[in-house]
């Protein structure tokens, strides 16, 4: 890749930071941006870049965060209000469609824990009872 790439590319993420300040969620959010589909092969590409750059910058975070006794949680919340519009494009684009916990029969496990109950105590009888 050559320098040239590199900026494109870099300008590219840029921009789509820019829209998504507006609205992450906007259908246009891809459109109409010269050279996305040939450098990052369209939005998906974009995201994966996007998801990077916040994967590195966390990891940063949590070095020094580990270094002054901090908490993983107290890492990513300080990224996320650092960087508050690339957690909102990673979350909004990234969330699974039909996630895992929508697809189980069931009450949530934290249900299962709030009525006194062991974790996956019902879930644990309703595998026996199979």
């Amino acid at each position: 890749m050559s320098w040239t790439e590199q900026h494109l590319r870099t300008e590219i993420l840029r921009t789509v930071l820019d829209r998504a300040a507006h609205d992450p969620a906007r259908a246009d959010l891809f459109d109409d941006i010269p050279h996305l589909d040939r450098l990052f092969g369209g939005p998906q590409g974009v995201l994966a870049a996007l998801r990077y750059r916040w994967n590195i910058h966390l990891d940063a975070k949590l070095e020094q965060g580990s270094a002054q006794g901090r908490t993983l949680d107290e890492a990513y919340l300080e990224l996320a209000a650092e960087q508050p519009v690339l957690r909102a494009v990673l979350d909004t684009r990234t969330r699974r469609r039909n996630p895992i916990s929508e697809r189980r029969a069931g009450p949530p496990l934290f249900d299962v824990r709030a009525r006194g109950g062991a974790p996956f105590a019902d879930e644990q009888q309703r595998i026996a009872a199979r």
